[in-house]
């Protein structure tokens, strides 16, 4: 006597269900991470805003020091705050030196990570005169301190131009 077999056919596709419930989880899964990725890159942003501003605000500090050492010409009337960001990055003659060399205080000069990027560098930031007072700044014939444009809000709950 023979004994019958049963053969089954294995199966090479998937059913419709299976294939709901898989994208149906990877959507999930895409709509929790696309949060965390856009927070991601504002830390990022968040990160180089913060190295700019104190690059720029070590740069305006050591023109002073330098203006104040006399190796920066600087005039009775004048606060010793850079005229304007370019020449922290063009440099400035060094008055003490014979040879009439440049002082650099930047390398570069970094632009705000929120602003366009069709902007100059330069145009990214506002700054603050040394004449005006700091819950009203306002643009004059020096550089005191600079901030950002932004009207954005920080992950920390305070606006860029605060920071």
């Amino acid at each position: 006597m023979r004994a019958c077999r049963v053969c089954i056919a294995p199966a090479f596709g998937f059913t419709l269900i299976e294939l709901v419930v898989t994208v149906a989880i990877v959507a999930i899964l895409a709509s929790g991470a696309m949060p965390l990725a856009q927070v991601a890159a504002q830390r990022v942003k968040e990160q180089d805003l913060r190295t700019a501003l104190r690059q720029l605000r070590q740069a305006i500090d050591s023109y002073k020091d330098a203006a104040d050492n006399g190796q920066i010409e600087k005039k009775a009337d004048q606060s010793g705050y850079p005229p304007d960001l370019r020449v922290l990055a063009f440099g400035v003659e060094d008055i003490k030196n014979p040879g009439k060399r440049k002082i650099y205080f930047l390398r570069r000069l970094p632009r705000d990570p929120f602003a366009p990027e069709t902007q100059k560098p330069e145009e990214t930031w506002m700054t603050r005169s040394y004449d005006s007072p700091p819950d009203n700044p306002r643009e004059g014939k020096d550089v005191f301190d600079i901030f950002s444009r932004s009207e954005a809000v920080g992950l920390n709950g305070i606006p860029y131009r605060q920071w």
